[in-house]
């Protein structure tokens, strides 16, 4: 079994430690609001599917602002392309803190650098059982709850002001 410190995740539009591309931004900041590619390795055994979110924690809402809760992934995917679709049949996406289904890219307010937590979770159940119209708390409580291991990437933005 790898060790759980193997689990990782990449992006090549966002690798970790630099600035959320371009491309990932919501339109009103001049971006496109695609998802970035994600592809993760050293999977731990047992995992029977995967879930991805993505997390600021320095939104100014007391509790952070969640851009993507997406679960029931299959085992056998390592990869997410650029650009994954809201309505993507392959997966079971919540509505984020925007309240839209799927991804929303960063659109922090003028001021200091937000982070953008990006992760795989490896889950030991094929799925969460929680519906897409639950509130994701649901999902991330079924997340947080199970998960076998996960691996994180950290990307920053900030709107001067």
């Amino acid at each position: 079994m790898p060790a759980q410190d193997s689990f990782a995740l990449r992006s090549h539009a966002t690798p970790d430690g630099s600035v959320v591309a371009p491309q990932q931004l919501v339109e009103s900041l001049g971006g496109e609001n695609l998802s970035p590619d994600l592809s993760w390795s050293g999977i731990p055994e047992g995992t029977r599917s995967f879930a991805v979110t993505c997390y600021d924690p320095d939104a100014p809402t007391g509790s952070g602002f969640w851009h993507w809760v997406a679960w029931d992934i299959p085992a056998t995917t390592t990869s997410l392309p650029l650009g994954v679709a809201q309505d993507d049949a392959s997966m079971t996406q919540a509505l984020n803190d925007f309240g839209n289904a799927g991804y929303d890219g960063p659109e922090p307010p003028p001021g200091g650098p937000h982070r953008y937590q990006f992760s795989v979770h490896a889950l030991p159940v094929r799925t969460l059982g929680v519906t897409a119209d639950s509130p994701h708390i649901a999902a991330r409580f079924a997340i947080f709850s199970q998960q076998l291991a996960s691996a994180t990437f950290t990307a920053r933005y900030q709107v001067s002001g």
